[in-house]
């Protein structure tokens, strides 16, 4: 029988606005500062005088920390508390919109994307556990669906929300405001979740330092952050490889792989990513299709600029079909826990897409383009909320944050993957010819995501579970 603490949740809605308002808030953060800096970076060149090249760094910067902190951050979240780890995250992202609003030089401003990526990270996974625990505490048996869902269209809406929301901050205030916007909407958040986000847990009894670093596995997250830094670094070179990057990177996950099979707390559980394939088969379900989604994202959208004459906000106007869709999209989906479908949908969606990108010329009409991003909001919307609620069932309770972040983490790996691809692909000009190239690219990439999802059995399980809240 529940006790009257649970009874007294289910009476007052586990859920209300209240709890989730501030973890859909820190959760749209890093999706919308990933994307809102594209439209900024040649005004911040302008504005400190330096190189249009060197502001790249500002994306790298974010994307690395980003795909370095994911993980981190959940394992944090175990050992500490999820309520702490996140507003800990909301305070740095505070910091870095500051910082980046008053940064006199690239330097600073390159501190300040930092400390947002870091920041940024710390919400998602943190808000996983956060609902987990709330579902569990409230004795729900079924996953909440469609409060997963309002996690995942937050995420959504910003990211292609980002590109048109940085052109109207920079053709009016000016591109310190792609730094600023993120003060007063992390400082909502902040009192948000000091008010309404129940306190951790007490701790337990005192720990020494030495047992602080040996539960969060201190050696496994550096030696994964050096091995995520070298990786990301190849993948960004890949227009003139860098291979000892690339060496480097295999020989620190190799020693990765041995530290955390002997780790008595590791970060990464190499036992349960061997076990538990269809986790794994979800990180890279999701990465391919999030690799076609950022193509679209970004590099369709660069051939609207070069071959169209399209500004940037207009070129980001016509992304917002796909945020739309993927919003209208993961709501029915997530309410009613649906995994195995949805994926089937997003792999022939992004199949379907691909083709539509292999027959886009200069020539081609508005209407063809937006029907593109309307079938790649489908793919956006039905991929992740199906391959969110698959790992909320195939991850462990005890690891739901790391695995969370590994989740994002994958995501990166795929847009990283994206611009690498456009990055070779556009090297002299953003042509025709090069658009065609890039739907061969992503019809392959489509196929092998459409194979991994028929074939993958673990699926069928989860596929009807009953509508929960």
């Amino acid at each position: 029988m529940p006790s009257p603490s649970v009874r007294a949740i289910d009476a007052g809605r586990p859920f209300s606005w209240r709890f989730t308002t501030p973890l859909y808030i820190g959760s749209a953060l890093n999706p919308v500062n990933s994307s809102m800096i594209a439209t900024a970076l040649v005004p911040i060149a302008t504005g400190l005088d330096v190189p249009i090249g060197q502001t790249a760094s500002l994306v790298t910067a974010l994307y690395l920390a980003s795909a370095i902190a994911q993980p981190t951050a959940g394992k944090l979240a175990a050992v500490f508390g999820a309520r702490r780890v996140f507003l800990a995250g909301i305070v740095l992202v505070l910091l870095g919109g500051a910082l980046g609003g008053a940064g006199p030089n690239l330097a600073a401003v390159l501190i300040a994307r930092v400390l947002i990526g870091l920041g940024t990270s710390c919400a998602y996974p943190s808000a996983m556990m956060l609902i987990q625990r709330r579902a569990a505490t409230a004795g729900m048996t079924k996953p909440p669906g469609g409060v997963l869902g309002g996690l995942q269209i937050s995420a959504l809406a910003t990211a292609a929300l980002g590109l048109p929301i940085g052109g109207v901050l920079v053709q009016t205030v000016g591109w310190r405001w792609v730094f600023l916007v993120n003060v007063p909407v992390a400082a909502i958040a902040l009192v948000a979740a000091l008010m309404w986000v129940p306190r951790d847990p007490a701790p337990g009894a005192p720990r020494s330092v030495r047992g602080v670093v040996s539960s969060i596995d201190l050696l496994g997250i550096l030696v994964f952050a050096l091995a995520m830094t070298a990786l990301l670094g190849f993948l960004f070179s890949l227009q003139n490889p860098i291979w000892l990057l690339l060496a480097a990177a295999v020989v620190l996950f190799v020693a990765l792989t041995f530290w955390e099979l002997r780790a008595a707390s590791p970060f990464l559980d190499i036992h349960l990513l061997v076990r538990n394939a269809s986790l794994t088969r979800t990180y890279l379900r999701f990465a391919l299709v999030a690799l076609c989604v950022y193509v679209v994202m970004y590099g369709i959208t660069q051939w609207m600029e070069a071959a169209r004459g399209m500004s940037a906000l207009a070129a980001g106007l016509l992304l917002l079909p796909m945020s739309v869709i993927s919003g209208i999209v993961v709501a029915p989906i997530s309410r009613r826990n649906l995994v195995r479908g949805p994926l089937i949908v997003a792999a022939v969606a992004s199949l379907v897409g691909s083709v539509g990108v292999l027959f886009l010329t200069s020539d081609s009409g508005i209407g063809w383009i937006v029907l593109i991003t309307v079938i790649f909001g489908v793919v956006l919307g039905t991929a992740s909320s199906g391959n969110q609620l698959a790992l909320y069932l195939q991850a462990p309770a005890e690891q739901l944050g790391v695995a969370s972040g590994l989740f994002r983490t994958f995501g990166y790996l795929g847009s990283i993957a994206s611009s690498a691809v456009t990055g070779i692909v556009f090297h002299t000009e953003a042509s025709d010819a090069g658009v065609h190239v890039i739907g061969i690219i992503m019809i392959g990439v489509s196929v092998v995501a459409t194979a991994l999802t028929i074939v993958d059995r673990a699926l069928r399980t989860p596929d009807r579970t009953a509508p929960a809240a």
